[in-house]
């Protein structure tokens, strides 16, 4: 599976922006999408994930706040995040997994998303 992420940037606090991430090749019907971040010098953390189901799941630092979204047809998932803090400053992976559960399989580019105070 590759895929291609697309978004981020620098953005004021209270912004918004969305990133986008196309999946594309050995893709079976239950599976999920979503995103991971890494903040600078902390863990990489989950952030949202759905299924394509439409089951979701999001990091309770940001309910509320993200809303993860997907189109089947086009194996697309998109994150809305609104009201962005400096704290959500970090590198952001688009993640897929051929399943409903477990750990990514697959990771996609580094997307850089910078939120200043």
């Amino acid at each position: 599976v590759q895929l291609q992420a697309s978004g981020g940037g620098l953005v004021q606090a209270g912004g918004s922006l969305r990133l986008s991430c196309a999946a594309s090749g050995g893709i079976f019907s239950r599976n999920y999408m979503g995103w991971y971040r890494q903040p600078p010098g902390r863990r990489r953390e989950l952030v949202a994930r759905i299924t394509s189901g439409g089951g979701t799941v999001y990091a309770d630092s940001v309910k509320g706040r993200f809303t993860i979204s997907r189109d089947n047809a086009k194996n697309t998932v998109y994150l809305q995040m609104k009201s962005l803090k400096p704290e959500d400053t970090a590198v952001y992976y688009c993640t897929f997994r051929n399943s409903y559960t477990g750990y990514p399989d697959y990771w996609g580019q580094e997307t850089q998303v910078t939120v200043s105070s």
